[in-house]
């Protein structure tokens, strides 16, 4: 049978079923007129000003809002970060908004360089609620919120364009009475679901506003454009940021400022590309909390930037007490592969990875020591980790978890970074083979302690053979023990070019033909660690000595070879 289709012949995907055809695309419902766009070409060479919105956007987010104390301790953790605009609530939607709010002004709790943000609806009643919550705070930004798109004006608000442009005249109006001549208090904007709104009518309305409320470069306005509800691809949404960045009116007396939500998925992109395109403010949430599928997350913003060496201006030296803030006042767990903070992203089980992050580690160490700098100053280039996991607050002793699918690279870093014991390379595969059938036995990872135990039962425990006195006379061309196999007793004698070769042919006099073929030792607390790889009555194994001298440790790590080629 022959099926005609449109599609390449490598490719086998078929029609899913699904209504797709309920669903109109972008280009459909919002002309986007810009021409000569001019930010794909653009840079991320500074941090905007990071507004977070959980106390309010992000608070109206969740199933249990939070009180007063929680609030309070994600506002200490903002204002510690270095965020100087926070917006802290709605205080017209609830007494515990307005509780909140008036508890900054009575605890004195707002620092002279953070400045809070009020959001309010256009209406009266509730702006003045508003303007009751913030009498008594040193500065504030009033926000102002109407909806505009041609959706919400029709299924929502049920008016046209010309009694939504009054709306917001008569606002602003109130907004001006209230604030008299207060310099301390500034306006901002934000026509919610922006981006399925003309553009002319949203420049209409912001540059009507900014002409209103008289704003200047020493007392802007904020014009906010929220991606209420994502509809399209982030280049869409930078295409409608830098139309109005290029034509809006006294541009240097407004602060352009950005709102994603992350309905596709992509809050990160739009916000970044949207910066690209002129915005100079962002709004979101720590970790992406919000209605839906989130608020942009700022976490990983901010981290953006300082991975692209860009300082974010923003603390997240000790990442992990940001996420237990986070997480207790929202009462929601951040994923464990969340970027930058989850407990997983520093961490790899993977062999391979594992390899080359050891590798990178080792060579980042040469590297600082070459340059002759710390190596929390050295250049930063370790594959699979784009950050240093020591500047958010990571051990490195984290970095590598191993389980049954990692590899022998990850197992030796965390026995020498650890335990301070330093496999030969052509030893590690062997080693490898042992934790894997343990881990494949238990199903789970083993720590770094589980390591260093698995290493002495397999290699530093006495066997079926042991070895009585022992001495190398004759400058160690000689070698005179007694050997214990058993119930059976031997006194034994060989020579060689050296103590271990003269070892190996005194037990050929017990049966066994050995062939030292590597010894590798380092010292440790206890004295000396020797390994040895010999090849006995024809099989190859490891094995590993400890001893206060270096001789009596590679003896051994020899007879541990043995024992374990011999027992197979």
């Amino acid at each position: 049978m022959t099926i005609t289709t449109d599609r390449p012949l490598w490719n086998p995907q078929r029609p899913s079923g699904m209504p797709y055809h309920r669903y109109r695309p972008f280009h459909e419902r919002v002309r986007v007129p810009v021409t000569g766009r001019a930010w794909p070409d653009a840079r991320l060479e500074r941090a905007p000003l990071w507004v977070p919105v959980d106390l309010r956007d992000g608070n109206q987010a969740l199933a249990e809002p939070m009180d007063t104390p929680r609030k309070r301790r994600l506002y200490d953790l903002q204002v510690s970060m270095g965020f100087k605009e926070i917006e802290v609530g709605y205080p017209s939607a609830s007494r515990t908004d307005f509780d909140f709010v008036r508890h900054l002004v009575t605890a004195g709790a707002v620092p002279d360089d953070v400045t809070p943000v009020v959001f309010t609806p256009a209406r009266t009643d509730l702006i003045d609620r508003t303007f009751e919550a913030i009498e008594g705070l040193p500065r504030a930004v009033v926000h102002l919120y109407v909806a505009t798109s041609p959706v919400w004006r029709d299924v929502v608000l049920r008016r046209d364009r010309g009694k939504v442009r009054r709306i917001v005249r008569e606002a602003a109006e109130l907004m001006a009475r209230r604030a008299g001549d207060a310099p301390h208090i500034r306006f901002q904007f934000s026509p919610e679901t922006y981006n399925l709104t003309e553009p002319d009518f949203v420049l209409e309305l912001c540059d009507g506003l900014t002409e209103f409320w008289d704003a200047s470069p020493d007392h802007p306005v904020t014009h906010n454009l929220p991606a209420t509800v994502e509809i399209a691809t982030p280049n869409v949404y930078a295409d409608q940021i830098e139309y109005v960045h290029r034509h809006l009116a006294r541009r240097d007396s407004v602060i352009l400022s950005v709102h994603p939500h992350n309905d596709r998925g992509t809050g990160v992109a739009c916000a970044e590309l949207a910066v690209l395109a002129g915005a100079q403010r962002v709004e979101g949430c720590l970790f992406g909390n919000g209605e839906r599928t989130g608020n942009v997350d700022l976490v990983t913003l901010a981290m953006n930037l300082y991975a692209q060496g860009v300082d974010p201006m923003i603390d997240f030296a000790d990442i992990d007490a940001v996420r237990e803030t986070v997480e207790h006042c929202n009462r929601l767990p951040v994923h464990p592969r969340h970027p930058y903070a989850g407990d997983l992203v520093y961490t790899a089980f993977s062999g391979t990875h594992q390899d080359a992050i050891s590798k990178g580690l080792d060579h980042h160490a040469r590297t600082a020591k070459e340059l002759g700098v710390p190596e929390a100053d050295a250049p930063w280039e370790v594959p699979y980790l784009p950050i240093d996991p020591a500047d958010v607050g990571r051990s490195y002793e984290a970095v590598i978890r191993v389980n049954s699918q990692s590899g022998k690279g990850g197992m030796a870093y965390l026995l020498r970074t650890r335990h301070g014991l330093d496999l030969p390379a052509r030893m590690r595969p062997d080693f490898s083979r042992i934790v894997q059938r343990a881990t494949d036995d238990s199903g789970r990872e083993a720590t770094p302690g589980e390591l260093y135990a698995l290493f002495r039962g397999a290699y530093l425990t006495e066997g079926e053979i042991r070895l009585g006195a022992w001495s190398a006379p004759g400058d160690g061309t000689g070698f005179v023990c007694t050997l214990h196999t058993g119930e059976r007793g031997y006194d034994l004698e060989g020579t060689g070019t050296g103590p271990l070769t003269a070892f190996a042919d005194a037990l050929a006099g017990a049966g066994y033909a050995v062939q030292v073929l590597e010894v590798a030792e380092h010292p440790v607390e206890a004295g000396t660690l020797a390994y040895a790889e010999c090849r006995v009555n024809g099989v190859t194994a490891w094995g590993a000595g400890e001893a206060g001298s270096a001789l009596t440790a590679q003896v051994r790590a020899v007879l541990s070879a043995v024992n374990r080629a011999v027992a197979g």
